[in-house]
């Protein structure tokens, strides 16, 4: 299959090539060296471009895509041009793991990204920690991937789902009141962004009235919302994503649930705010990343870059996930001048993201305990349309350190066995 451009959508495998790269060059600035070297590293991306996950996940490649023409035109990693060969895991735990397998026994991959889905990012570490392969999970929030099942060669650029909990938790509840309702995806995501949830509402003297636990996919939420509204909550609390955060959203509304009741709940998207009408961009929540950060050096760039490449629309975060994947690799690869996996490993311990890759305040780092960056939580609310700026629909009330609101590493469960 070919490759396809930024700007483009994707197909189940596409690579980027050097001569993709030196078009993207001009994106890339200061970079202005070509990558030289005959055989190129390459990096695996694997991530649901199907399914209700394939917004997200399509903006995480794109952001990848940039960070390697921009990785490429500065020289490459240690002399070597970088391939981004991307696969799909159609939101499926077998077909992900077929992926892995695939690209590295067959195309031999250096380093590994993916998923969006927890429970494939799950799954992709266990096929990773069996080949020793550095691994950066992007965009999959499950709390064991950094927690009870972290590995030595595992690393996330995304916020665990109990740093989304602990940053929204208490505000939700003095806001809107301490009776809550769920309706979560079913599957490691959602489970653990609820178990946080509701262990943070208990300390608050809260108490869960109801929840339902909902398929991947659905597009009829009538009858969960039905039971929701008749348990009389405090507050909706919503915790899915995707198209499926955008169906229920959109349904909510059209029942006049919102009129009666809170909604809002911990992760929310710019891409599900994008995809709904405005009467439905509604609830208070957090965001890993927003785009518009006015006093914050480096951001004004990346906003254009992305812009050029991705039909005139801003960031979102999943873009800088794929970013700031890619650049992890690259900038500790020249920390260290090597690319041998298990070297690079120990050297992001404590690792901490300069300016031109971080893009947001507070101190950004991977913490050595869990393998987590501590990422900053954009906490605020949805707007039905941008003041501003039409792409502006949040507004930011408070930015909090990732450190304030990640459990120490003891609570995580994590005790990561290196090879001997």
């Amino acid at each position: 299959m070919t490759a396809r451009h930024i700007a483009g959508g994707v197909g189940r495998r596409s690579v980027i090539t050097a001569t993709a790269a030196a078009g993207l060059a001009q994106l890339a600035s200061p970079f202005i060296i070509a990558a030289r070297g005959e055989t190129p590293l390459r990096i695996g991306m694997i991530d649901p471009l199907t399914g209700a996950y394939a917004a997200l996940a399509r903006n995480e490649v794109t952001g990848a895509r940039l960070a390697v023409a921009r990785v490429n035109a500065a020289g490459g990693i240690q002399g070597r041009r970088v391939d981004l060969l991307v696969e799909d895991s159609a939101n499926d735990v077998g077909t992900g793991v077929q992926k892995a397998h695939k690209l590295i026994d067959r195309d031999h991959v250096d380093f590994l990204i993916g998923d969006v889905n927890s429970a494939i990012a799950l799954a992709l570490a266990q096929v990773s920690g069996q080949r020793g392969i550095l691994h950066i999970v992007a965009g999959g929030h499950t709390d064991p991937i950094t927690g009870k099942d972290c590995k030595w060669n595992v690393w996330r650029v995304c916020g665990t789902t109990r740093m989304d909990a602990n940053a929204t938790s208490a505000l939700l509840a003095r806001k809107y009141g301490k009776k809550w309702y769920f309706i979560t995806p079913d599957y490691a995501y959602g489970h653990t962004l609820q178990a946080g949830l509701e262990a943070n509402l208990t300390q608050l003297g809260g108490t869960r009235i109801g929840a339902a636990l909902t398929p991947l996919g659905t597009t009829d939420f009538s009858a969960y919302l039905i039971k929701a509204r008749a348990a009389r909550p405090d507050m909706l609390i919503l915790l899915l994503g995707g198209q499926d955060a955008v169906n229920c959203l959109k349904q909510i509304v059209q029942f006049g649930i919102n009129r009666d009741i809170a909604v809002g709940g911990a992760l929310q998207e710019l891409e599900n705010l994008e995809g709904l009408p405005p009467q439905a961009r509604i609830g208070t929540w957090l965001f890993e990343w927003y785009w518009k950060q006015a006093k914050v050096p480096h951001v004004a760039d990346f906003v254009a870059d992305i812009r050029k490449v991705n039909e005139g629309r801003v960031p979102t975060a999943r873009h800088w996930f794929g970013f700031a994947s890619v650049m992890t690799i690259a900038l500790v690869a020249a920390q260290e001048k090597t690319t041998d996996g298990l070297k690079l490993a120990h050297a992001l311990a404590g690792f901490e993201l300069p300016p031109e890759v971080k893009l947001q305040p507070n101190k950004v780092y991977y913490r050595a305990g869990d393998h987590q960056l501590m990422l900053s939580s954009f906490i605020g609310r949805a707007r039905e349309r941008g003041i501003d700026d039409p792409d502006d629909l949040f507004a930011v009330d408070d930015v909090v350190a990732g450190e304030k609101v990640a459990q120490p590493v003891a609570e995580t469960g994590c005790a990561v066995l290196w090879p001997t």
